[in-house]
């Protein structure tokens, strides 16, 4: 794994971290995650569309009733989608 610094600055109400060269991202967006657990901070890629995703999909040998219809029917749910989750 490869550790650098990078330089944090602030500016109004924002503050932005300067990235080395090498941990550059391409696009204009990234995600961005807090583990609960350590407080570190994620940046992941965000992908221009799903088309990876959904050619994955379509190349896997996922059976027909997969996600069946009461699975796609759930109420919605007031959680926070990345908790417990780290690296």
């Amino acid at each position: 794994m490869t550790s650098r610094t990078a330089k944090i600055l602030t500016t109004g109400r924002g503050q932005f971290v300067r990235l080395p060269a090498e941990f550059r991202f391409e696009g204009s967006e990234v995600y961005v995650h807090r583990d609960p657990r350590t407080g570190d901070v994620i940046l992941s890629r965000k992908p221009d569309s799903w088309d990876g995703l959904i050619e994955l999909h379509r190349s896997a040998d996922v059976p027909d009733n997969f996600i069946g219809p009461s699975a796609r029917n759930q109420p919605p749910q007031d959680r926070d989608p990345f908790e417990g989750w780290s690296e």
